[in-house]
């Protein structure tokens, strides 16, 4: 069958097909505009554990997804296609995450980073040569001209991805939903840790901006970062929320952010930047952040500016059936809006 005819066969009202496909769609590879790149990764998580089996449980969650987009009903029909795990990415973290774990409690018990050096470079080895898979397996993917989110495992894993963009784009900003600000030197001594991401894609000259929104939990080498860098421009969930208690509404927010971005744009969404009532198995949960909707409002906001949104990731989707819920409908929306 074509593709067109997959779509004049398909029932998007119908039951979810139990058919190993996101969202239960008819699509293959070829006849797909978006692809779902999963990285099956933690190796450096420093709290709750789970996340590197969160793009499993939400392709395993995501059928039971009224397929329906008020602002792109037909969105659907663009094609998205959920690539297979790798297998080798999944045994290389299971062996990384135990060590990274009793590295993290020699530390917590009074261990020093120095003393550890050689076990903590070990660890820097094989989170770099995730990032290399990550940024090949992108570049492979773009070239073809295919729309891409990346869908993590832990935050770390989209700087690849982000990388290959930089390949193709001379100049884009960074908007980041989340928490943390991810802006660590190393942490715990690790260079790839989920909470330097951000840190390690200011490396990139193409990165021109970043704008992080709903950020509450910060240290203060971070917060110094945010004040000397003239790139970074933070809307600090506190801040936000005593505005709203003053009468600023959501919307005169939104615009405010929308209009700090340059024209292109790449997306990282952490699903801790959510309220964590909605994801409590996330790596780091955080008291406050956003409702679904209004998180969505915002992406929404972004699509219908007329600024191109380049790529996108979720990360820190916990492996738990209401928690792949959540993410497979943030999961969509970025499809839909993308």
């Amino acid at each position: 069958m074509t593709k067109q005819e997959k779509i004049d066969a398909y029932n998007p009202s119908g039951i979810g097909m139990d058919n190993g496909h996101i969202y239960g769609l008819p699509f293959e590879f070829e006849e797909s505009d978006i692809i779902i790149l999963p990285v099956p990764w933690e190796v450096t998580t420093s709290f709750g554990a789970g996340c590197s089996m969160g793009p499993k449980a939400i392709l395993e969650a995501s059928p039971q997804l009224d397929l329906f987009h008020f602002d792109r009903p037909e969105a659907w029909k663009q094609g998205i296609y959920f690539l297979e795990l790798s297998s080798e990415l999944q045994q290389l973290n299971k062996k990384y995450k135990i060590k990274a774990q009793e590295i993290i409690l020699l530390q917590e018990k009074g261990r020093s980073i120095a003393s550890l050096a050689k076990e903590i470079e070990e660890i820097n080895q094989a989170c770099d040569e995730m990032r290399k898979w990550v940024l090949e397996q992108s570049k492979v993917l773009l070239h073809r001209g295919k729309k891409l989110i990346l869908l993590g495992g832990d935050h770390s894993t989209p700087l690849g991805y982000i990388q290959a963009l930089a390949q193709q784009y001379s100049s884009f900003g960074i908007l980041q939903i989340d928490a943390h600000a991810d802006l660590r030197n190393s942490y715990e001594g690790f260079e790839f840790s989920h909470a330097s991401i951000m840190y390690n894609t200011l490396k990139l000259e193409q990165v021109s901006s970043l704008v992080q929104v709903g950020i509450r939990d910060i240290c203060e080498e971070e917060l110094a970062l945010i004040n000397k860098d003239k790139r970074i421009t933070c809307f600090f969930d506190h801040e936000l929320k005593r505005e709203n208690y003053k009468g600023i509404t959501w919307s005169e927010q939104v615009e405010k952010i929308v209009a700090s971005l340059p024209e292109y744009i790449y997306l990282s969404f952490d699903i801790d930047g959510l309220d964590p009532k909605l994801c409590p198995n996330t790596g780091t949960p955080v008291p406050g952040g956003f409702e679904f909707q209004q998180a969505i409002e915002l992406i929404k906001a972004v699509a219908e500016s007329g600024k191109k949104i380049i790529g996108c990731d979720l990360n820190e989707v916990g492996n738990d059936p209401w928690d792949a819920n959540v993410g497979a409908r943030v999961l969509y929306q970025l499809c839909c809006y993308m």
